[in-house]
């Protein structure tokens, strides 16, 4: 039976046009959140208040779960923890590192097997003849992390997917106090671990709130973590990370399906699903955002390069509108 489309879907404005050789050839709809330090909605595109998948933008705030719980990571291994990771040779060291120092191994990662998420990277990994891993897959980081909590819980680790795992349990528990709502689904992510639904608006709330976390806190040592290691987070080809090096004092996590989320250093938040699901589209329009927040970042050429090839050449690209002029 069709599930009726939720209203961040369906009542999203278009946000973003596909341009080439000056016609619109397709659009992109989203609904966005924008909160101010006290976590109030400052601007809102769209349903901001109607739950949705945030996927891996998730992470961070798994992290802090992980940390409540006893964990303690050095900061490179938590910006694994909380990252979407390419699979450069140094991802994958830093992960089996991880793996090491909780006497695990490889095979103990129950995430699905999978080739590199990056292109350039998959290319380097399929033509070394090797095939998909739990290692390569994006989220390896967090599993071996999830694991590791386990063994300082004293938490059944065979079974850590399982969505009324206590591990589980406890990051359920833990996004919900963060965003101050009840997560109203829960469904498997791609990697196998639980995936929660929450708003775009706490979401956003979320990012600021851990942005200006103070150090010694589950959520600020999350926050240094990634601005410490922004190459760790993504990738060295990454908009995620080019947006963190290139934005002081920024916290910001990308998520599958369109979603981006960031927290900025003033407390500000902003969150965004494209209705799509277009990957295409999501930093395009993050940056729109930021701009018209007054952000100053050096990644802006990085995240509006969205080129749309005729022939292998540029005849247009992805732009954003409407997002200048405000919620309409």
């Amino acid at each position: 039976m069709p599930q009726p489309t939720p209203s961040a879907l369906a009542d999203a404005p278009v946000v973003a046009h596909v341009v080439r050789g000056g016609v619109v050839e397709s659009v992109h709809r989203a609904s966005i959140a924008v909160t101010d330090p006290d976590g109030s909605l400052a601007e809102a595109w769209g349903d901001p208040h109607d739950p949705v998948l945030p996927r891996s933008s998730t992470k961070p705030l798994q992290a802090v779960a992980m940390l409540r719980a006893g964990l303690d990571l050095p900061s490179e291994h938590l910006a694994l923890a909380c990252a979407s990771h390419s699979a450069e040779p140094f991802h994958l060291d830093g992960v089996r590192a991880m793996l090491a120092a909780a006497d695990l191994a490889e095979a103990d990662l129950g995430n699905t097997p999978d080739l590199p998420y990056e292109p350039y990277e998959r290319d380097v990994w399929v033509a070394a003849g090797h095939v998909a891993r739990p290692l390569a897959q994006n989220c390896s980081g967090k599993h071996a992390a999830m694991l590791a909590t386990c063994g300082v819980a004293g938490w059944d680790r065979r079974t850590y997917l399982d969505a009324d795992h206590p591990l589980q349990r406890h990051v359920t528990a833990t996004i919900e106090d963060l965003a101050g709502e009840r997560v109203t689904a829960t469904v498997a992510d791609g990697c196998g671990a639980p995936a929660v639904a929450v708003s775009l608006v706490a979401l956003a709330r979320v990012f600021g709130d851990i942005a200006t976390a103070a150090p010694d806190t589950p959520e600020g040592r999350v926050a240094h973590a990634v601005r410490a290691h922004p190459d760790l987070l993504g990738g060295t080809r990454r908009d995620v990370t080019a947006l963190v090096r290139g934005t002081p004092g920024v916290v910001a996590k990308d998520g599958a399906e369109g979603v981006y989320a960031v927290g900025l250093p003033d407390g500000r938040g902003v969150a965004l699903k494209v209705a799509d699901g277009g990957q295409r589209a999501r930093a395009v329009v993050l940056a729109a955002v930021l701009r018209r927040l007054g952000v100053e970042s050096r990644a802006y050429p990085r995240l509006e390069d969205a080129p749309v090839l005729g022939h292998g050449e540029p005849v247009g690209s992805v732009v954003a509108v409407g997002i200048a002029e405000g919620p309409g």
